[in-house]
């Protein structure tokens, strides 16, 4: 089989799955692999044959997504032209994690495109949702990427296809401890604004990854740091808890390590809140944003004991081998 598998290159969370997910597609068939997006940090340890500039959100530095910067970034004759140039009818499978060229070229050409991503578990009728409602989010997450077969990951499996979490093997296989400082990945917020609010924490040892600066240093109990992928995932491993932003990758790993979990929803992002509403039915803490008014907040979760308890079994194999069975 000639198979093509698209990822969005938008963040860092669909590259960390794709690493597990490629090797048990190219136990089915040759791969060809595609890359959207201009906003990630991780680069794949595969060959990457179509590197595009898709369709990116821009995070901001204020805790939510800079639309205008977004709007500035993407161009619909370069779109429109990634689109139509794309040869996914050379393909037997095309596999989708929320890429929007691949998808949108499928569905012009009338070609099937199997849907695994996040946002397709987020977006079940069964899945937890918001108080309030978000219209355009809503229709934006719906359109980005159009599936043909959709398949989705969760925090929880709330339908039959609905999967838990894909938890990359180098997550699997670190050693977890408390060594006492609380790992922060808040993309949205620019260092001077963790640094102020970080800081009047004082007893508290915060390890910051930013994508902001490219230089590693420290302000009293704060230490910033360039994005890493290794090392970030064992800051994890070996903190007392994790602030994040409610992705969908961070805080499963979060959960699947037992760490404790503090999540800030960024705003104009309709997935987080989507996010935000399973991990509060399971007991972990929300809050809006980084606020001096939601200090106490902060300061209870820093003192608690209580950890959300999960089962993230390895069965990616498995969902790959089935769904590759199912639509050959």
């Amino acid at each position: 089989m000639k198979i093509l598998y698209a990822v969005q290159g938008t963040g860092n969370g669909h590259l960390c799955r794709a690493m597990d997910i490629i090797p048990c597609l190219q136990q089915h068939g040759e791969v060809d692999v595609l890359v959207s997006g201009i906003q990630a940090d991780i680069v794949l340890p595969f060959e990457v044959k179509y590197k595009l500039h898709g369709l990116s959100f821009i995070f901001g530095k204020h805790g939510g997504v800079d639309l205008w910067r977004t709007f500035m970034s993407s161009t619909v004759r370069k779109f429109s032209k990634e689109i139509t140039s794309l040869p996914v009818d050379q393909y037997d499978l095309v596999i989708n994690d929320f890429e929007p060229i691949s998808a949108w070229a499928c569905h012009l050409k009338d070609i099937p495109c199997i849907g695994l991503s996040h946002q397709i578990g987020a977006l079940d009728p069964l899945s937890p949702k918001p108080e309030e409602s978000d219209t355009l989010g809503k229709f934006i997450m719906k359109n980005y990427a159009p599936a043909s077969i959709s398949y989705g990951f969760h925090f929880k499996s709330y339908s039959e296809r609905i999967y838990t979490p894909v938890i990359r093997q180098s997550v699997r296989e670190l050693d977890v401890a408390d060594r006492g400082h609380y790992t922060v990945y808040l993309p949205s917020y620019d260092d001077g604004h963790l640094l102020k609010h970080l800081s009047r924490f004082e007893d508290v040892q915060w390890e910051v990854f930013s994508k902001h600066n490219k230089q590693p240093f420290a302000l009293k109990n704060v230490r910033i740091n360039p994005i890493n992928s290794d090392a970030f995932i064992k800051s994890m491993a070996h903190s007392a808890g994790v602030l994040c932003g409610a992705g969908f990758e961070t805080p499963a790993e979060a959960l699947y390590l037992g760490k404790k979990l503090l999540v800030i929803p960024m705003k104009n992002q309709y997935e987080q809140h989507l996010n935000a509403a399973s991990l509060q039915e399971m007991g972990v803490p929300v809050i809006k944003s980084l606020k001096r008014k939601y200090e106490y907040d902060m300061e209870s979760w820093l003192y608690s004991k209580s950890k959300v308890r999960v089962d993230y079994p390895d069965n990616t194999a498995q969902i790959i081998a089935q769904i590759v069975e199912k639509h050959k």
